[in-house]
């Protein structure tokens, strides 16, 4: 894949503010504006600010419950059958193994994949385009389907040669072989002898590996798919940094942006505290502004699992800021912001609260928005926000013990299964005790995925966990006690980084094949592949 390049400006643009016209939800925000702003077509430089587009009111009968996260850009699945028919000859071997054999039974097999594709395409929690099936008998054929318009290629190893060529474009290729599901494929006895190791006994092949050959389980196309899906949406991300880019670590401030846009063709769209503060001024000025403010906070607190503990202005606070960075958003393409000072005086001071409910209801729309403006945990939040549709939760590591890791941090979203909301309390910024956040209850035995980046962008560690607790120590708000469901005695030797992105479900698999095909990102994973 190219990867391009971005120049990254450090100074602030500069906006002129021409109106407001705020959504009329709490934590809804519709698709095609979603995907507006995924699309980045428009350059926040010299533009004026725009309206966040108007959604639909949050449903007022059972506000626990909440709707799917907006989708991303959909991926496009090329389907390829390749096969060989050959001709009888006497008294010699004339024909390779497979049942596909001639094109009758070619042109089967293929209105069988579109039907096999077509049922996985629903059942898909995530847009899959499948484009026509292509039947390739020839390194000709072969060659104009990979001047072809898609995203991943999946190639049906019936038979013939034509796998080389195909294997060697520039597409993410899964390579798919019958061995009881249809018609028996060649490629089934010599994917790994022939393909991978050239005949010999070391893999040769370039670029594709062990991972990314199936074999009749449409479930192991799946999981590989959603990978792929993550890293399109999560590649060519758009940043907005309030306050500028600023790590956590000394490695993370120096290597973090570098990174992040040469391997991850990130841009970044900086924007002034001083600035944000004149927008954020002139929405507090408007009694418009402020009564839709009122009314988002009375909706939020009206769910039946939210408690508050601390002073309800705070709320309105949050709301504004939030909606305040949903216009800069739109207008610059950004699904992605930060405060980079966000523990700092000068943020709480220009909030009146902690930004901490701000990032914690953006991350519940649909958008990625996690503590300072730290790539080295933005790079697996927004990765693993895409592969799992769930808000990530960014969070404090603590000391692994008697197998339990426990984390925390005070702006956790609330809709951690992607579509329903965890009780919650909304009580102060511990550090600070001002403001407004979020301590969220956690479903006790759920499953969680821990990424762990380290702080020099070159290698993420993880493992498969369970929530045991959530805790109220003197820490950040919200906590979880996680059952390390892995090697932990080698977690705590080998340990590297300190922020973690947590989220519901076991997506391991998905994160280290969606690396594997970055290629300069080393992942470790603690636990065993299930």
């Amino acid at each position: 894949m190219q990867h391009g390049v971005h120049k990254h400006e450090s100074k602030p643009s500069k906006h002129k503010c021409s109106c407001y016209g705020f959504s009329k939800t709490t934590t809804g925000i519709s698709r095609r504006n979603f995907l507006g702003g995924l699309a980045g077509v428009t350059a926040i430089g010299g533009l004026k600010l725009a309206a966040i587009a108007k959604t639909g009111d949050i449903s007022k009968k059972s506000t626990s419950l909440g709707a799917a996260l907006p989708p991303g850009k959909t991926l496009r699945v090329k389907p390829v059958l390749t096969y060989t028919i050959e001709g009888r000859r006497e008294k010699t071997s004339w024909r390779g193994y497979g049942g596909v054999q001639t094109q009758a039974i070619a042109k089967e097999e293929a209105g069988i994949i579109k039907t096999e594709l077509k049922k996985l395409a629903i059942q898909a929690e995530f847009p899959i385009e499948v484009l026509p099936v292509s039947l390739v008998d020839n390194d000709q054929k072969a060659g104009v389907v990979t001047d072809e318009d898609f995203d991943v290629l999946l190639l049906y190893a019936a038979g013939g040669n034509q796998v080389y060529k195909l294997a060697a474009s520039d597409k993410p290729t899964i390579m798919f072989v019958r061995h009881k599901s249809g018609h028996h494929y060649l490629w089934y006895e010599i994917a790994h002898w022939r393909f991978l190791r050239r005949n010999g006994d070391t893999i040769k092949e370039t670029n594709m590996d062990v991972d990314d050959i199936v074999v009749d389980d449409y479930g192991d196309i799946l999981w590989r798919l959603r990978a792929l899906y993550g890293l399109k949406n999560a590649k060519g991300t758009k940043m907005l940094a309030i306050g500028g880019l600023r790590a956590y670590s000394e490695p993370g401030q120096k290597l973090g942006p570098k990174h992040a846009k040469d391997v991850w063709n990130y841009d970044f769209q900086i924007v002034s505290e001083e600035e944000f503060a004149k927008l954020l001024a002139k929405a507090r000025a408007d009694k418009n502004v402020m009564k839709q403010a009122k009314r988002q906070t009375k909706e939020l607190l009206a769910q039946p699992n939210v408690t508050i503990k601390t002073d309800r202005r705070f709320v309105v606070n949050s709301f504004l800021a939030l909606n305040v960075c949903k216009q800069l958003m739109k207008e610059s393409g950004a699904t992605n912001f930060g405060f980079a000072n966000c523990m700092g005086r000068s943020v709480i001071e220009m909030l009146d609260t902690p930004p901490c409910l701000v990032l914690s209801l953006a991350n519940d729309e649909g958008y990625t928005a996690y503590c300072h403006t730290d790539l080295t945990h933005t790079l697996p939040g927004v990765l693993l926000r895409w592969i799992a549709g769930k808000p990530i939760f960014v969070c404090n590591s603590h000391y692994p013990n008697r197998g339990i890791f426990t984390v925390a941090h005070c702006s956790a979203p609330r809709k951690m299964n992607g579509i329903n909301y965890e009780p919650t309390t909304i009580m102060t910024h511990f550090e600070s005790d001002y403001g407004a956040a979020t301590k969220v209850h956690y479903t006790k035995g759920q499953v969680v995925t821990v990424i762990i980046p380290n702080l020099r962008c070159s290698k993420w560690q993880g493992f498969r966990g369970k929530v045991l607790d959530s805790p109220s120590n003197p820490a950040c708000r919200s906590q979880i006690d996680i059952e390390i469901q892995g090697d932990f005695r080698k977690l705590l030797a080998e340990m590297q980084g300190f922020h973690v992105q947590i989220c519901y479900g076991d997506y391991l698999r998905e994160v280290g094949y969606a690396l594997k095909k970055i290629g300069a990102v080393e992942w470790q994973n603690f636990s065993e592949i299930v």
